[in-house]
């Protein structure tokens, strides 16, 4: 019953997977979403049983109707909420999943209003403090980086190049725009 109740939460992210490995005695797994070459993968429950971030809107460039152009949705394990609360940094293995929707605008009883209303993407970081795939261009700068289509496959090539310019601005907090996460503060 024991081992069946371990492995009943494993499939729910990374805390319990080392519970779970460590039980039936194998070595530690690193992430359910890397693959032994690092390949990434977007986790398939992180809308029902992660913890919601925080959400970034961007402007559209059109002039008419002014709104948002995209909605960038972020989540994370609450595990990994929990352990930045008490340290102040993401945990190895953390898990950050933004979202990324194409956004309508029209009116509405409230005024002008912008809504998500189509995946464009997924872009996936995983926190990794020991350096695991140092021949593996998406993981670097303690992370794993990968942006992908609506298809889910991976679109970045190196992430120093598609990745680090973005985010050069948040490299003082880890490379992450905590400020847009108030579950975190």
């Amino acid at each position: 019953m024991k081992k069946l109740a371990a492995w009943g939460i494993s499939i729910f992210g990374v805390g319990a997977v080392g519970l779970c490995a460590a039980e039936s005695g194998q070595p530690k797994a690193f992430s359910l979403y890397v693959d032994k070459a690092g390949a990434i993968q977007v986790p398939t429950n992180y809308r029902t049983e992660w913890a919601f971030l925080g959400t970034w809107a961007v402007n559209s460039k059109e002039e008419e109707p002014r709104g948002a152009a995209e909605f960038h949705n972020v989540y994370t394990q609450p595990e990994t909420i929990a352990a930045y609360k008490k340290t102040g940094k993401f945990p190895d293995g953390a898990v950050l999943v933004k979202e990324l929707l194409k956004a309508r605008t029209g009116p509405m009883s409230t005024g002008t209003i912008s809504w998500g209303n189509k995946i464009e993407g997924w872009f996936v970081m995983i926190k990794d403090t020991q350096g695991r795939y140092p021949r593996n261009k998406l993981w670097g700068d303690s992370w794993g980086w990968a942006l992908f289509d609506a298809e889910g496959k991976v679109t970045t090539k190196d992430y120093t190049a598609e990745c680090i310019p973005c985010h050069t601005p948040a490299r003082s907090t880890d490379w992450v725009y905590v400020q847009g996460y108030p579950s975190l503060h």
